[in-house]
């Protein structure tokens, strides 16, 4: 199964977005990593059983290719996650805390948490797609989910 880029930009470029930046925690690069994920897609001769085939494709390969910008040597010399998120609109003044406390959490569990929370996987097709057990996927989770309740708690607190 194949579908057209167009209709997978127009579905999935958000997504791919979102995951791209909790790795890079850079808007230019994000964006370099979905272009670079469609131009890829758009290259591969690979066969796909479904859509959802294509999505988990697609969001694995962003997170590789987010990955391999995060240890790019140039990367050092970019725009602070401060200076982004000064720039950033929220609705709501939590949204901003809940943002920054994910973005600030190790990359193994940001990852995992943003692929749970954000993109809706389950445990099992987070296992599959990041080549961890399933033991492994859940102690991310509980690890990230543990440091967000503290991150976000002490938050509340100072704000008392």
């Amino acid at each position: 199964m194949r579908l057209s880029a167009e209709y997978l930009v127009e579905k999935y470029q958000e997504n791919i977005f979102r995951a791209a930046f909790s790795i890079c925690r850079n808007r230019e690069d994000a964006e370099d990593v979905v272009q670079n994920t469609f131009l890829q897609y758009l290259h591969t001769k690979q066969e796909f059983d479904s859509e959802e085939h294509i999505r988990a494709w697609l969001l694995r390969t962003a997170v590789n290719q987010s990955k391999n910008m995060v240890k790019a040597f140039w990367r050092r010399n970019r725009t602070s996650l401060e200076e982004y998120m000064a720039e950033v609109p929220f609705r709501e003044p939590q949204d901003r805390s809940l943002v920054e406390a994910v973005l600030a959490l190790p990359e193994s569990c940001r990852i995992v948490i943003h692929l749970y929370y954000y993109e809706g996987y389950s445990v099992s097709e987070i296992s599959r797609m990041l080549d961890l057990s399933q033991t492994a996927v859940k102690n991310r989770l509980l690890r990230g989910r543990k440091q967000l309740k503290q991150t976000l708690k002490e938050g509340w607190t100072d704000d008392e």
